[in-house]
């Protein structure tokens, strides 16, 4: 077996949580000193999403977070990611198709941003949910990864 434990880190997006109504997130990820992430998205059952009334995930990217040369994030396109295609930086939908609750959604960055915002947002009314996000950084400069 190969060491993995000294070549990723875990960064917090979504502590596990019951959003509901008019729920959203948001987090900023610095990916300095990584060459990959894989953002990973958690939802819960949610007996309450319609086709109107949805969660969504997505995800932009930036040259700068803003705080040095001014930048703006935009979203990511098709060649950006890996294993999803997204659609106006929408990367997944759980809405109320039974095989999309309960899920765990994760898909690969590969964009040349040095900083990602992973968003979850609540479309509608109504669509509570448990869930949880996280971005694993991996294929870091040095190793060990920094935690």
């Amino acid at each position: 077996m190969k060491d993995l434990y000294n070549k990723l880190a875990f960064t917090k997006v979504l502590d596990p949580v019951s959003l509901t109504d008019g729920g959203s997130m948001n987090a900023e990820i610095d990916l300095k000193g990584f060459n990959g992430a894989l953002v990973v998205w958690h939802c819960g059952a949610s007996a309450t999403a319609t086709s109107s009334n949805y969660w969504t995930c997505k995800i932009e990217h930036a040259d700068d977070d803003g705080t040095g040369a001014a930048g703006s994030y935009t979203a990511v396109a098709a060649g950006d990611i890996v294993g999803a295609t997204p659609a106006s930086g929408v990367v997944f939908t759980m809405n109320d198709h039974a095989t999309k609750d309960s899920q765990i959604y994760a898909c690969g960055y590969v964009g040349g941003k040095r900083y990602i915002k992973v968003s979850l947002n609540e479309t509608g009314t109504g669509p509570t949910m448990v869930q949880s996000a996280m971005v694993i950084k991996g294929f870091p400069l040095d190793s060990p990864a920094v935690v």
